[in-house]
């Protein structure tokens, strides 16, 4: 299965490694997550097996290792299933990695969801089938616990209010107090008939599970009071060292919706749509992360200014890529997002294409050590769920595609 990186058709596009591949067979790998690895220089990418693409049909957890060489490459793995990632008569779905610095754990969460029961089953019947899951490892994915079952010590009642809900999938964060945020989407009952649901009330509503001890016990925060989906989320630092977190979540009727909570996740205040930021009619999930605001930007002086931009971050230590398909009609041409004024609704910058044709669900991590990002994504030349591949760029290679396109607008 091809580790070389492929060059694709218009040569501005970043080189990919396929590391997940459709087989003749009907296997299928989708729901890509990424997560580096600072202190062992290593990239952990996971997917979910399915015996075809039908999300009933998904089956395991796979994952493959990246080890950073000093000449720049990724030398990866072959894959391997996470075998203790299951329970009994459950299908494995939404990895969800998270990396807690002060003891030096990785939680990867996921859901699990009763044999083949489909998600539009649970929002009819209005009777969940999903149990919120981890395992955790101390040595950096080579080993993995037993899977924990968080359903009823941490969602409880609740999840009798619920028609289904699933983490991510993407990656949590650990914020500057420590705390662990793992983002979550539940289909909310507001009215009952007879027990079931009545039909068109019900939609899903982004929140956060969070964890205020180091991932000893977790909680669920309240929900967006506005529908919003799969979803992923950004600390991001102000000037005067605040934080806020910030949430990205799929969303119906043509954009993204954005919410912001001043209390690490325990409550988002005023969710909106992003104009910027156009969704395929059903959405796709999409992947944001936050990174330190250059001291300097990369271009010279006179470029930045025909970019709008000024040398410093104006409100923020804090600038955020998001990352998804950009045409408005259906999933195709994956494109990197730009925004230097996260606290802003409208701060994003015009895309950079970094896969052009069917593109489907992504992941982003950034290497700080080598001040690179890199990106997970479901792409293919037919369809987006031939390949799951792996590409890393520069801001640079953001910001001039930006700048070009802003310029030619003058």
């Amino acid at each position: 299965m091809g580790n070389r990186p492929s060059k694709s058709g218009g040569g501005e596009e970043p080189l990919k490694t396929t590391l997940f591949e459709k087989e003749p067979s009907g296997i299928t790998y989708r729901i890509p997550a990424l997560i580096y690895l600072r202190d062992s220089h290593t990239f952990l990418a996971f997917a979910e097996k399915r015996s075809s693409p039908k999300d009933e049909d998904a089956k395991i957890l796979v994952m493959r290792r990246g080890t950073c060489k000093e000449d720049g490459s990724v030398e990866w793995s072959s894959s391997q299933e996470l075998s203790t990632a299951c329970l009994p008569n459950h299908r494995t779905m939404n990895p969800c990695p998270v990396y807690e610095k002060n003891s030096r754990t990785l939680f990867l969460f996921f859901i699990c969801i009763w044999e083949n029961t489909t998600e539009r089953m649970q929002i009819i019947r209005g009777k969940n089938r999903a149990h919120l899951c981890y395992v955790s490892s101390s040595d950096d994915g080579q080993t993995w616990s037993q899977a924990k079952d968080l359903t009823e010590s941490v969602i409880g009642e609740t999840v009798h209010k619920w028609a289904t809900f699933a983490v991510g999938p993407g990656h949590g964060v650990q914020l500057e107090n420590g705390r662990l945020i793992i983002p979550a989407y539940a289909y909310y009952v507001p009215y009952r008939c007879c027990s079931f649901p009545i039909p068109f009330t019900v939609y899903p509503r982004a929140l956060s599970v969070y964890s205020e001890d180091f991932g000893q016990t977790w909680h669920i925060g309240k929900m967006l009071r506005k529908k919003s989906c799969e979803c992923e989320m950004a600390e991001i630092i102000d000037h005067e060292g605040r934080s806020h977190l910030y949430c990205n979540a799929r969303n119906t009727g043509g954009h993204r919706c954005e919410a912001l909570s001043e209390n690490s996740g325990v409550y988002f205040d005023k969710p909106h749509v992003a104009p910027e930021l156009v969704e395929p009619p059903s959405g796709c999930q999409g992947s944001i992360i936050g990174f330190p605001a250059p001291e300097f930007i990369p271009n010279d002086d006179a470029e930045s200014k025909a970019c709008g931009t000024s040398l410093l971050s104006p409100d923020t230590q804090t600038w955020l890529l998001f990352v998804h398909p950009t045409n408005k009609s259906r999933r195709r041409d994956m494109g990197v997002y730009l925004n230097r004024s996260p606290l802003h609704s409208s701060g994003w910058d015009k895309p950079r294409i970094i896969h052009s044709g069917p593109s489907g669900y992504s992941d982003l991590a950034y290497n700080e050590d080598k001040d690179q990002f890199s990106c997970l994504m479901e792409c293919g030349k037919d369809n987006e769920l031939e390949q799951i591949a792996f590409v890393s760029f520069t801001l640079n290679d953001v910001m001039q595609t930006g700048c070009k396109k802003e310029k030619n607008m003058h």
